[in-house]
């Protein structure tokens, strides 16, 4: 395990989510992609898929943006899965994983709850920030978002039922 890796789970609070404009950076996207509705206390299940790249040498990072709200930074994998970093307060419901293979990596969140509703971000960070174990985090590649509804509202369109005609007239009343 890197140094990076060892301090970013005492520092993941010195987050400085900045972004870099695309142009500096290579023809590298990402493309979140996901179900848009959950039903409370299923599991979220969100990838990441990274064109024009490896993920290889990179941190891949999950950040998301409930309505109203600022960003809260999720965690992140290192490489294809060499090492996770989780934000505290979700530890224990979220699961990284990657697929070099596929170009891939993923985000599973646990038990989900309406406070889960959010739009949800993947970023790319190169580690290069680090001086002396201290870390200062930004995101220069990020995909466009994936929102996340968290709800037990059924996607189910209304059901159409065609009506008989009626025998009676009802335009001759006056």
């Amino acid at each position: 395990m890197d140094l990076l890796c060892k301090n970013m789970k005492h520092l993941w609070f010195f987050l400085l989510l900045l972004a870099a404009p695309r142009w500096v950076l290579s023809q590298v996207q990402l493309q979140e992609s996901g179900p848009g509705l959950v039903k409370p206390s299923e599991t979220l299940s969100l990838s990441c898929t990274v064109s024009s790249g490896s993920t290889s040498g990179y941190y891949w990072n999950w950040i998301r943006q409930a309505p109203g709200k600022g960003l809260e930074w999720i965690g992140n994998i290192y490489g294809s899965g060499s090492c996770d970093i989780y934000h505290p307060s979700l530890q224990r419901r979220v699961t990284l994983s990657g697929a070099r293979s596929k170009n891939q990596f993923s985000l599973k969140l646990t038990s989900v709850t309406a406070a889960d509703t959010a739009v949800y971000y993947c970023a790319r960070h190169d580690g290069a920030s680090c001086t002396n174990g201290y870390c200062r985090e930004y995101f220069e590649i990020w995909g466009q978002g994936a929102l996340v509804t968290v709800s037990s509202a059924s996607t189910k369109g209304p059901s159409v039922f065609p009506l008989a005609p009626s025998s009676r007239r009802t335009s001759e009343s006056t």
